[in-house]
């Protein structure tokens, strides 16, 4: 089926993926998992959510094999890869290029969409938590497909509040009381934070934090993005050359900083995202600033911004008793 595992797509925490092909003739994508520890809840978690869903913008698990310590899980295969190639400059071959605006915009829209069929439209809740762009595959069309299950957990569609004994999730896409309580509690609104900071990543054509920006303004870019649009300055962001391309972008930021609210009763559901993206520019509020702003130069000491406006630091401070300096590192590795 695979060829002798020569024709290798990519690597996760928890395994590698080939390139296959059904006795058919269809080409497939197939997930071998590490044998280290975890291995096995991962793909019992995956199975167990994926197996529950169908929907054009979550990727088909066609089938699965586990004997002994052995495990693989079989995919449709998506010929354009993750999106992650195609926003992240030092990911991004010359010959992949920008996307173009209004394809990014299809493709937020198709992200939200399964998304929010994960939150709503499975028999059973299925909280992601690991949407990034990595994540995100792209078929022939460039329809987004949700990928990667492993760290996925189950609920009742009546539980508002999920109970998790750990974090779980990507540094960098982590929403804050996935990490500490303090913040709120966990629910589908801290998907909606990792859809968020995806979103300005899709925006910027590059990762949230760079320590080699050449301005300290540009480290952190949702904060370069809000000072930007507050300021009505122009973003002369890649591959924007007209007014619907610049409006699409700025639609996307400012549903972006939405979303990537500290405190998660100000982030929309995934179903007003949906709303917001499909609405015009003019309809959308303008959000408070982020409670994170640009971090310091070492990715050791970063610093938070000002609270959010509608919060004194009186009344929410929970940096008193949280250390968030991990959620703005630009490191990328799974928070167990």
């Amino acid at each position: 089926m695979t060829n002798s595992f020569k024709d290798k797509l990519g690597e996760g925490g928890y395994g590698k993926v080939y390139k296959g092909n059904l006795f058919a003739g269809r080409p497939v994508a197939v997930k071998i998992l590490n044998t280290s520890k975890g291995s096995g809840e991962e793909f019992i978690n995956e199975v167990a959510s994926i197996s529950r869903t169908s929907h054009v913008n979550i990727v088909a698990l066609l089938g699965f094999c586990f004997e002994g310590q052995k495990r693989a899980l079989i995919y449709e295969f998506m010929p354009n890869g993750s999106l992650e190639r195609y926003i992240h400059g030092e990911t991004t071959s010359k010959t992949d290029g920008h996307l173009g605006w209004a394809k990014l915009y299809q493709i937020a829209l198709g992200i939200a969409r399964g998304l929010e069929y994960l939150h709503r439209g499975c028999t059973m809740r299925i909280l992601h938590f690991d949407i990034k762009p990595h994540n995100i595959l792209l078929d022939d069309d460039f329809c987004p497909k949700i990928s990667d299950f492993g760290l996925a957990k189950l609920c009742s569609r009546k539980e508002s509040v999920v109970s998790m004994l750990e974090a779980r999730g990507t540094v960098g896409y982590i929403a804050p009381e996935v990490i500490c309580r303090n913040f709120g509690v966990v629910s589908p609104k801290s998907d909606v934070y990792s859809y968020g900071m995806m979103l300005m990543e899709m925006v910027g054509g590059r990762k949230n934090v760079s320590v080699k920006a050449s301005h300290t303004s540009e480290i952190y870019f949702p904060h370069w993005a809000y000072q930007h649009m507050i300021l009505e300055k122009d973003f002369k962001l890649k591959g924007v050359m007209t007014p619907e391309e610049d409006e699409i972008a700025r639609k996307m930021v400012l549903v972006g900083l939405w979303c990537i609210q500290a405190d998660p009763s100000q982030r929309p559901a995934v179903s007003k995202v949906i709303e917001m993206l499909e609405g015009s520019l003019e309809a959308l509020e303008f959000p408070p600033k982020p409670f994170f702003g640009s971090p310091s130069r070492s990715p050791e000491t970063s610093r938070s911004s000002p609270s959010l406006k509608s919060y004194s630091s009186a009344t929410m401070n929970p940096l008193n008793t949280c250390s968030f300096s991990v959620l703005l590192q630009p490191l990328f590795g799974r928070v167990f």
